[in-house]
């Protein structure tokens, strides 16, 4: 079974930056597209970035220009650097792909204080 940790959340400033990581206990070299969500107290998940093997990017609009999503096969690692935080980005953050083909793991808490 996959399992996925990521790291690197924390509390932060309205206007700060933290850069997460997801570790995927298999190989992604041939997972096609990878993705970042978030869920925030009393809301649903939502999918906040996807990257492709190929490269392509995609973004929710409410972070598209503040976050870059990003990965490394040979690490089997996820990125997602996010710049000029907003308290409304406060939220548990996770990986996976579009399609969720793979159990949820623990996550890591972004908080953004005002």
């Amino acid at each position: 079974q996959v399992q996925l940790v990521e790291s690197g959340g924390g509390l932060v400033q309205a206007g700060g930056s933290l850069r997460l990581s997801c570790v995927v206990s298999r190989s992604i070299f041939s997972i096609n597209a990878l993705a970042w969500y978030r869920q925030a107290p009393g809301k649903q998940r939502e999918l906040v970035a996807t990257i492709t093997s190929g490269g392509s990017r995609d973004y929710a609009d409410s972070v598209k220009g503040r976050f870059t999503i990003s990965r490394d096969n040979a690490k089997n690692t996820v990125y997602l650097q996010m710049n000029s935080l907003k308290p409304e980005d406060t939220a548990v953050y996770y990986c996976n792909t579009p399609r969720v083909i793979w159990s949820w793991g623990q996550g890591t808490q972004v908080t953004v204080s005002s």
